[in-house]
């Protein structure tokens, strides 16, 4: 049985080229909470997806500034996760859970 705040911990799967590349190095990397510690993050990895992780790296990447007809505006900050899972562990995150 999952506990629920896996699920505030995780916030979505970061769905780009740089993570598409690294997902052959055998990492995932996700969207998570700004508060989320790198031992929830894993906690959350394992108890929703149920692989073994090794390693998580976090950064934070802060929002840019973007105008929009003429009004100028600022991005969130995000915060991701790079997950590296055990040897022979994968996770599909095309599917969803």
């Amino acid at each position: 049985m999952t506990d629920l705040r896996h699920y505030d911990v995780i916030v979505s799967p970061a769905i780009t080229e740089k993570s598409t590349l690294v997902s052959e190095n055998n990492q995932v990397v996700f969207n998570v909470a700004k508060q989320a510690t790198k031992p929830e993050i894993k906690a959350a990895v394992e108890a929703l997806f149920g692989v073994k992780v090794t390693a998580v790296n976090t950064l934070l990447r802060k929002g840019k500034t973007k105008r929009f007809r003429g009004f100028v505006g600022k991005q969130k900050d995000v915060k991701k996760a790079v997950v590296t899972l055990a040897e022979g562990q994968t996770i599909d995150v095309s599917t969803g859970l």
